[in-house]
């Protein structure tokens, strides 16, 4: 199943309200949670993540936490990190939110910010501020 069809209702508007609410209840603890919480790795030790994004599956059982590191360096590294400690940041999680059923965790990178910078780049060359004016 595509990704889009994962995170869409049958009716193709779009994730219910349910998933946009639990997403970003999970969005906002597994920010303080990450900020708070020391893990025995070397790749994360004193990394800030800023977490942007968190789409949950219609069935609330599975999450994907888009993550970027500030300042963007050791992306990938990190990103493989956190998936290595998904298991110990999920359980902690539990904690926190209250669901019946804590989903399963995974992390990606966000590249919304370098899609930002692609666009900004693009609408400040000589030619698109031509067509602007």
């Amino acid at each position: 199943m595509s990704e889009r069809k994962k995170n869409h209702r049958r009716d193709g508007v779009g994730p219910s309200q349910r998933q946009l609410r639990v997403g970003e209840s999970l969005r906002h603890s597994l920010a303080e949670l990450l900020l708070r919480i020391e893990i025995n790795d070397e790749v994360l030790s004193g990394v800030n993540l800023t977490v942007s994004e968190v789409r949950t599956s219609p069935d609330l059982r599975q999450v994907t936490a888009f993550v970027a590191p500030l300042g963007g360096e050791n992306r990938d590294e990190v990103v493989t990190a956190l998936n290595r400690h998904c298991r110990y940041i999920r359980g902690e999680l539990a904690h926190k939110v209250t669901l019946k059923y804590m989903p399963e965790l995974k992390f990606k990178l966000d590249v919304s910010y370098d899609e930002y910078e692609k666009i900004t780049d693009l609408l400040s060359t000589k030619k698109v501020a031509q067509d602007l004016d």
